[in-house]
């Protein structure tokens, strides 16, 4: 058999070279796009490859095109890089490459998950009896929970959708607050209820749901089957709905209530930030990002039911080949979408052990500090801050700027840090995202100015 030892380390030492250089380096190469493709692409050759000719062609095509999401001063969508036993951890996984089924396939893969779950539950405030599933990423973990949810009030009005599908089912009402995630309305195109079942919900000024609202639109829905989706850190503001207030009115309604809480939950692990979340554990599903604010490698999604039976009823399945299935103990396979599926729970177990409760609490309130930082370093420098920061999410605006995207882009390609563009309530604006371990307050002044002289470049 080849050794694999030198290819494999290898490959690590030019990973751990471009860890140790992301700080310094700029966020993005500014190689264009069309060469970095040029580089990938020509010919499929007609015989093999020797591995090392592969991973030379492979080191010599991608880090032009690599950009640093890794690291400290990339602040656009919600990228928490990745923790070092994390990604250790990960590598490990690639090399084992386990599939995560069940304990019968590995039981190694099966202890990891159930033991990371239960710490994650335990962090977040989510009952200790919960199901938890790793899937992918937010969509998965809002499209398993709406699925139990939408599989869940149809039984109570007397249908089987495991059975009879959707066809001539009552129809599923979704209330959800106007500025949730672009994800609920994706998982309910892909689970057959379709935007129009969408009864949106008044939000407030920083985007968390009007629960007065809430209740008048459910008392109008006059008890049919009916989902309500809240949310823990709104996607541009990072504000969280009031759980506390809405679950009861979504409960007295008989609705199955659902969080989407990707990043935001993990407030729930700081005592400092956990009043933002109080009451989100009496909810019946939540979806949730361990590669967000965990900083955990892509990809890893959460996904959380308080009726674990409920969970298995809408994702398992048995098959006469699959060994270890159709058991009456859940395996892993059962409350997850896929079957062939890597081994996420290592990276995130590696993670809350390497972080422990305590650490998981500094990171979150590290980064809210940072957030607010931020805000006050580009306020001071003549930018409008657009939202209350309560988390870890900044909306910035110049008004002498009349384009906001050749902002961002100029930002971007400046290369000190990474910002996006996102629109709220009308305004183009930069949207900050405080969430990698490894940033520092001197990466959010280094930040801060260069978005500033970018600003006075284009003023005007």
């Amino acid at each position: 058999m080849t050794d694999l030892e030198p290819l494999f380390v290898r490959a690590a030492r030019a990973a751990a070279e471009h860890r140790r250089a992301v700080p310094d380096r700029p966020v993005v190469t500014g190689v264009p796009a069309e060469e970095v493709r040029a580089a990938f692409a020509g010919p499929l050759p007609d015989g093999p490859t020797d591995p090392d000719g592969v991973l030379d062609r492979l080191l010599e095509a991608a880090p032009p095109g690599i950009t640093g999401t890794v690291g400290p001063r990339f602040f656009g969508f919600v990228i928490g890089g990745a923790l070092p036993a994390a990604s250790a951890a990960d590598i490990l996984t690639i090399g084992w490459d386990q599939p995560a089924y069940n304990e019968t396939l590995s039981p190694a893969a099966g202890a990891a998950e159930r033991a990371a779950g239960s710490w994650a539950k335990e962090l977040l405030g989510l009952p200790a009896g919960a199901s938890a599933a790793f899937v992918t990423g937010a969509q998965a973990g809002n499209t398993v929970g709406l699925a139990i949810g939408r599989n869940e009030v149809l039984a109570r009005a007397g249908w089987d959708v495991a059975r009879d599908g959707l066809w001539s089912a009552p129809r599923v009402h979704v209330v959800a607050g106007e500025e949730r995630h672009a994800t609920v309305d994706r998982a309910l195109r892909l689970l057959g209820m379709g935007t129009g079942s969408l009864h949106p919900v008044r939000a407030d000024a920083n985007g968390a749901i009007d629960v007065e609202d809430l209740a008048t639109t459910l008392a109008g829905l006059e008890g049919r089957p009916t989902i309500v989706c809240l949310q823990a850190g709104n996607v541009n503001t990072g504000a969280c709905d009031d759980f506390a207030a809405a679950i009861p009115v979504a409960r007295a309604h008989d609705a199955w209530v659902h969080v989407d809480g990707a990043f935001g939950l993990w407030a729930a692990a700081s005592p400092r930030h956990a009043h933002l979340t109080r009451g989100v554990g009496d909810a019946d599903s939540w979806g949730a990002d361990a590669h967000k604010w965990l900083n955990v490698p892509y990809d890893s999604g959460l996904a959380f039911c308080r009726d674990p039976e409920a969970h298995a009823r809408a994702m398992s399945y048995t098959a006469a080949y699959l060994t270890g299935s159709g058991g009456t103990a859940h395996v892993l396979g059962d409350v997850t979408p896929e079957s062939s599926r890597r081994a996420r729970g290592f990276a995130v177990w590696a993670a809350l052990l390497e972080l422990g409760r305590d650490g998981v609490a500094a990171l979150v309130d590290r980064s809210c500090a940072q957030a607010r930082r931020m805000a006050e370093r580009l306020e001071a420098g003549g930018a409008t801050i657009r939202n209350e920061v309560v988390l870890n999410q900044v909306l910035v605006g110049f008004d002498e700027v009349a384009d906001v995207d050749a902002l961002v882009e100029s930002v971007q390609q400046e290369g000190t840090c990474w910002v996006g563009a996102t629109t709220w309530r009308g305004s183009r604006l930069i949207r900050v995202a405080v969430s990698n371990a490894t940033t520092t307050d001197d990466d959010i002044d280094r930040s801060a100015d260069a978005i500033l002289a970018a600003a006075r470049r284009l003023s005007g």
